[in-house]
């Protein structure tokens, strides 16, 4: 069985980093301008706390998988949440435990923030996401609403 390594992203992971990310757009049926990538890459290496950070899975060097978090203030608790934005794993890897990894890697860095709240969202039809969503995590009964465009 292949190794998977989890570690944060690097200034050197740009090229494999949007390759995957244009891969977890084009799930989501979205494109961005390049402008948007270069924006986010820049706020995921950065070391400002208020901006996301994120992590590769990498198998025999190569990238096969990503996750975007970010910590933030909740008016409902002392300690700080942490919202996972983003998680893809390549086609060729799924089922594979790398996106459980993943979740696992947010996890732990939540712990390390003191941040136990971790949370995120996902479309009502990603069917394969959600086999995993179940395993990992709490399923609730929030709607998600959004100002119109």
């Amino acid at each position: 069985m292949t190794q998977t390594i989890i570690r944060p992203l690097r200034e050197a992971d740009k090229s494999a980093w949007a390759a995957l990310w244009s891969d977890y757009l084009t799930f989501y049926k979205t494109s961005l301008p390049s402008e948007v990538y270069d924006a986010t890459f820049a706020r995921l290496i950065g070391d400002d706390p208020q901006d996301f950070s994120g992590f590769l899975a990498v198998q025999n060097d190569t990238p096969v998988g990503l996750v975007h978090f970010l910590f933030h203030r909740h008016c409902w608790r002392i300690e700080n949440a942490c919202y996972l934005q983003d998680l893809f794993a390549a086609p060729a890897v799924r089922g594979t435990g790398v996106g459980r990894q993943l979740i696992e890697a947010v996890y732990a860095a939540a712990d390390a923030q003191s941040a136990p709240n971790v949370y995120w969202l996902t479309q009502e039809d990603n069917q394969t996401g959600r086999q995993l969503y179940d395993r990992v995590g709490t399923l609730t009964n929030f709607i998600k609403y959004q100002r119109p465009a």
